[in-house]
């Protein structure tokens, strides 16, 4: 096998990897928040003054910090191949990642506490808790619109589906969703901020349902294909960026 030859290789196994790192995105994301968080109960008032479902809450927090390690991997494993068309695009890619991942942990964190105001109440009241309890949940969910709601738009939709785009890795219809989802879901993001719209309302879902459509359309094209052979950022040098002129 050939240097090139080789290096292709290389970089459809970087695609793969993604693409599966994206795929643990989705199913990480739900089973924390779906199957462990909410089936325990922890949003109800009542859960820090019960018997609780710590068990169930550490499952959510494990699932949660496996979102952080993929959402963080899948930019680090595209980042060779996305520096050639932009180092400065590559680089605000993982900037995003880890900065929705930092927000991510926050409200992880936040939750945690409510699970151990239930263990060490100290001497707070029924009343006391709650309203701790409750704070903590606010706490977790405004990180949640922080991070998974501003920052994917921008990061995964709009950046992402931008270099995407340019360098032709993925057919470019396909990467086009991720370019008019990522401001739908900052843009819904917004008006949740605001108060325009309520948080999981039906507006908003449906103006974040492209953003979901572009990043599991793109999780599954490339761990099932990878990336396109003939997209031009893959003929290039390794040891060098390549300009937008040069891709058009």
């Amino acid at each position: 096998m050939d240097g090139n030859a080789a290096a292709l290789d290389r970089d459809q196994s970087l695609a793969r990897l993604a693409g599966w790192l994206f795929i643990g995105t989705f199913v990480t994301s739900i089973v924390a928040r779906f199957f462990a968080f909410q089936q325990a109960g922890v949003w109800d008032a009542g859960y820090v003054t019960g018997d609780g479902a710590d068990v169930r809450v550490g499952i959510g927090a494990l699932f949660e910090f496996f979102l952080i390690v993929t959402n963080i991997g899948s930019a680090i494993a595209l980042y060779p191949v996305l520096r050639r068309f932009s180092q400065v695009g590559a680089l605000g890619y993982i900037g995003a990642r880890v900065v929705e991942s930092t927000f991510i942990a926050i409200g992880l964190l936040a939750l945690l506490a409510v699970t151990l105001l239930r263990q060490e109440p100290g001497a707070l009241g029924a009343a006391g808790l709650e309203s701790a309890a409750a704070t903590l949940v606010a706490l977790y969910e405004r990180a949640f619109l922080m991070g998974p709601g501003f920052v994917v738009g921008l990061g995964n939709g709009l950046l992402l589906g931008w270099m995407m785009y340019r360098t032709g890795l993925v057919p470019r219809r396909m990467a086009m969703i991720g370019l008019v989802g990522g401001p739908l879901a900052f843009a819904s993001g917004v008006l949740v901020l605001l108060g325009a719209i309520e948080p999981q309302s039906s507006v908003q879902v449906l103006m974040t349902i492209p953003e979901i459509v572009w990043e599991a359309a793109l999780g599954i094209y490339l761990a099932w294909k990878g990336f396109r052979k003939d997209a031009p950022v893959l003929q290039v040098p390794r040891t060098r960026s390549v300009t937008v002129p040069e891709l058009i």
